[in-house]
């Protein structure tokens, strides 16, 4: 669905921290709009983005539902700094944040690197018909292999779904099937309405509804350091 070369995203997300702007809830706004504040160098021209750009067409929240902070990524299966975000980041979050309840995560698609990131992003939400997606997420980046090296095929997943425990039959009709189809583009545009360019990026939504977003696989001390300020609020 979308292409974009391994070195455009390498080269666009990794080195570029930080909190570019804030989203305020629009109090008077029966949707729930969510109004983007321009920094000094931003069109004002933006999509309208609400709650639901952020919590619609994702993964089932990791932690509990009425942790007081959100923490949103959009990624991609193949991602090269998604898979390092997974692996030198994402354990201590979860450790010192999602398990405490202090914070919940959501996992939404932004299928940007070739055709398998697609099929691996169909089958983790295939795997959440068996109340497995976070655990199949988990053998995904666990089993990552590169970008377009043919990890991520058919056969592939069978095998991870297998080694995961799941269904194989119900897991295989459902991939088949590409069931998840319209999830995965709704996130994508989603993801285009936000205006991401690249994989990882994080918003986090604080307890007074601001937004703070993220580029890049960032280390563990920079989402410490806002988590703790929005846990103060």
């Amino acid at each position: 669905m979308f292409h974009v070369p391994s070195l455009i995203i390498g080269a666009g997300v990794t080195s570029i921290v930080a909190i570019i702007v804030f989203l305020v809830l629009n109090v008077a706004s029966n949707e729930n709009e969510l109004l983007i504040v321009p920094t000094p160098n931003q069109e004002s021209d933006l999509p309208k983005i609400t709650t639901d750009t952020f919590m619609k067409n994702g993964s089932p929240i990791l932690g509990n539902s009425n942790a007081p902070v959100t923490l949103i990524e959009f990624g991609d299966y193949q991602c090269f700094y998604c898979n390092k975000f997974f692996h030198s980041t994402e354990d201590s979050i979860v450790k010192n944040y999602v398990d405490s309840g202090k914070v919940k995560i959501i996992f939404k698609d932004y299928t940007i690197i070739g055709p398998d990131s697609i099929t691996a992003a169909n089958a983790a939400h295939c795997a959440n018909d068996q109340k497995s997606f976070w655990k199949y997420h988990d053998t995904l980046y666990n089993n990552w292999d590169g970008e377009n090296t043919g990890w991520a095929s058919y056969e592939h997943l069978l095998t991870f779904a297998a080694d995961t425990g799941l269904n194989i039959d119900e897991f295989s009709n459902c991939i088949i099937t590409s069931k998840y189809s319209s999830i995965i583009v709704n996130s994508n545009q989603d993801a285009k309405d936000l205006g991401l360019t690249g994989t990882p990026a994080f918003f986090i939504i604080g307890p007074d509804n601001k937004v703070i977003k993220i580029d890049g696989a960032q280390p563990y001390d920079v989402f410490e350091g806002i988590f703790n300020s929005e846990l103060k609020k």
